[in-house]
């Protein structure tokens, strides 16, 4: 199978990490989507990424897809989201108000960079959102007192924080003062010291025309 997308996407580093953490073998193909949305097009007509192609041709699209993918190829007792209950739950609103951020902070880099003027109500907008996300993310990070979200094992949401806060202090350094949020920046420290996430990393460069 082969992963299409570039790493200084957060969705597309956060699927690359959990595939090298499953020990699962993948073609990396890191192709832009705006110089390269031709080649992405056959296999994801939203030319977007991350996208995963499977042995057998099937395209997997979105993240949060493909890793709920890998949970099930991966079975129940490596899997790194809990199958069922409260932990779940509590898991999947860490991903989604993650993933959230991580969707504004994209959106935000694209206002800046592909338009000459940008729009003040809609930075306005990202902004409010990315804040508010990281002051409910530190502060349910300060509660943990464990080395990741639900124990001493990392799970998808460890993953997907750590890629998001990356992303968001590379492309609005201004946005994230680590004295700020220190829960998230310890958080994010501790994982990029694992290897996988420094194995899989791109810096952030401005999206091609």
């Amino acid at each position: 199978m082969f992963l299409i997308g570039q790493y200084d996407s957060p969705f597309v580093r956060r699927v690359a990490i959990a595939l090298r953490l499953y020990g699962l073998a993948f073609e990396h193909r890191p192709w832009s989507t705006f110089g390269d949305a031709d080649k992405i097009a056959p296999y994801n007509p939203l030319r977007r990424v991350p996208t995963l192609v499977l042995d057998d041709g099937e395209a997997l699209i979105e993240s949060t897809i493909i890793l709920d993918y890998l949970d099930e190829l991966v079975g129940e007792a490596k899997a790194m989201l809990p199958r069922s209950g409260a932990d779940r739950r509590k898991h999947l609103r860490i991903c989604a108000l993650a993933c959230g951020l991580g969707d504004k902070a994209v959106s935000l880099l694209y206002e800046r960079v592909l338009r000459k003027e940008q729009l003040a109500l809609w930075v306005a907008r990202c902004q409010a959102q990315i804040a508010d996300v990281l002051g409910v993310l530190e502060t349910e990070r300060m509660k943990v007192t464990m080395s990741y979200w639900l124990g001493d094992r990392i799970g998808h949401a460890d993953i997907v924080v750590a890629c998001v806060t990356r992303f968001t202090r590379e492309a609005h350094p201004q946005l994230f003062d680590a004295a700020r949020y220190p829960a998230l920046a310890a958080h994010a420290g501790r994982c990029e010291a694992l290897g996988p996430f420094q194995e899989i990393v791109q810096p952030l460069a401005p999206p091609k025309g």
